[in-house]
């Protein structure tokens, strides 16, 4: 079903919000006020460093559930049709396994390991923020016997990708990332992934989308206008497009594509855009 402006999501943040959700829901009243004190006791300990945050954030949540702890359900057979949607979009878009792909926050590998199964051996390279998942994530190769993959899986600190080559990939594609990150996060990524995207390749990234005031819940959620990203793209010669057909997924997250300018449009990559990289 597609996605309409006024199924946007409302002003989580705004108190009036939160009392009928309370009064709607009372079961997750308790459920979220620990949370909220656990979020509060580590804003309090990485005091102005949202990544450390975060991470300790995603710690947390691994411990207790490494599937919750993505986005995703609790039920493996919940967990798997995420990855399966990310996966098909990107087929349907004229993903091919020649195609090289750096994943940022890869998780544990929701829908990396069917990009890993699907490309050639070496040409998948997952990052994220948090070791306690990449963890989870090298069980997930193990039980779909994924090894002669030779995926490669790096923790990170931050997004500027400055331990990466250049052109090294086609496509870039993160699900769920950016819906967790303050702006000054987003425009540190956005700032470098122009240098390691290759001539004709794309970045896939979702984000929580609403048509009024942005906000934040948590420092865990954050809410943007399109427009603002796409502004943000610009700011670094990057090109942004709106995936309508997304709008179409029963997801409920939007998604723009990052490009550089003049790039050839998606399925129409000229053959010599997916090329030999450094990191073969």
């Amino acid at each position: 079903m597609q996605k309409t402006p006024a199924s946007r999501p409302r002003n989580r943040a705004r108190l009036g919000h939160k009392a009928r959700y309370a009064l709607q829901h009372p079961e997750r009243v308790l459920p979220y006020l620990r949370r909220a004190g656990r979020d509060g006791w580590l804003r309090l300990r990485h005091r102005g460093n949202h990544v450390a945050y975060y991470r300790a954030v995603m710690a947390s949540d691994t411990a207790r559930n490494p599937k919750a702890a993505v986005g995703g359900p609790t039920s493996h057979d919940q967990w798997l049709p995420i990855g399966q949607l990310q996966f098909d979009y990107l087929v349907q878009h004229g993903l091919t396994p020649q195609d090289r792909i750096l994943e940022i926050g890869c998780g544990n590998l929701r829908a990396g390991w069917r990009f890993i199964q699907y490309l050639e051996p070496g040409h998948y390279f997952g990052i994220d923020i948090s070791p306690d998942i990449l963890i989870e994530a090298k069980k997930t190769l193990v039980r779909y016997s994924l090894q002669e993959k030779v995926p490669h899986l790096t923790p990170v600190d931050n997004l500027t990708l400055d331990f990466l080559p250049d052109a090294s990939f086609t496509v870039v594609h993160a699900h769920s990332v950016f819906s967790h990150s303050p702006l000054e996060v987003i425009d540190e990524c956005l700032s470098h992934v122009g240098r390691v995207l290759a001539p004709g390749g794309f970045f896939d990234f979702t984000f929580d989308r609403t048509e009024g005031v942005e906000h934040q819940v948590l420092r865990e959620d954050f809410y943007y206008r399109t427009e603002t990203l796409i502004r943000l793209a610009e700011k670094h010669g990057l090109v942004a497009r709106f995936m309508d057909d997304w709008e179409q997924t029963w997801h409920p997250q939007s998604k723009l594509r990052i490009s550089h300018p003049g790039a050839e449009q998606v399925g129409e990559r000229p053959a010599d855009a997916v090329r030999a990289s450094p990191l073969s």
